[in-house]
């Protein structure tokens, strides 16, 4: 369990750090298109495709680290006044009723709308588009892929919390 926890997550930070990049690259690309835009009456659609690809790429595969790094929205009204084990209880408890099952869900749906789009080769509707909008449909599945293998990483710690045995898996 130990060499599982530790592979999900590096692959989460590996992933936060990659979304991190890819925000500061997605910025410099707006500001571009701005730029051009309005300093150069210039326009791409492909720079703005762009942005908004990679705006989608930190969105779906940064949850994932977001969950890892407890930075999900949560009301926590009554959450933070529980001991550390109440809390690992409901943490245990959401995810494995919630977040797994909603994930393999979102997983389950979306598989042939994505292999349909990759059949199909999806490009943009937009003259001078981006040619390839199956790869940007192919995050739903890897939005599931990232979520999945942080939930189950959040089942072995708070079931280390619950269970007593949280020193041999961390």
């Amino acid at each position: 369990m130990k060499q599982l926890l530790r592979f999900i997550d590096a692959f989460s930070e590996g992933l936060g750090r990659l979304c991190a990049w890819l925000t500061l690259v997605m910025a410099g690309l707006l500001l571009a298109v701005v730029v051009l835009r309005y300093g150069f009456s210039l326009g791409s659609i492909a720079l703005q495709e762009s942005v908004m690809y990679l705006h989608g790429i930190a969105f779906m595969l940064g949850a994932g680290y977001t969950l890892k790094q407890q930075g999900h929205v949560r009301v926590d009204v009554f959450y933070r006044n529980f001991s550390e084990r109440r809390q690992a209880l409901v943490d245990f408890v959401g995810t494995l009723v919630l977040l797994l099952p909603v994930t393999l869900f979102i997983g389950f749906v979306s598989w042939d709308y994505v292999m349909m789009s990759w059949a199909r080769g999806e490009a943009s509707a937009e003259a001078g588009g981006l040619a390839f909008v199956y790869v940007q449909k192919t995050l739903l599945l890897l939005f599931v892929v990232s979520m999945s293998l942080a939930g189950i990483a959040e089942l072995i710690r708070n079931g280390a919390k619950l269970f007593g045995k949280e020193g041999e898996w961390h």
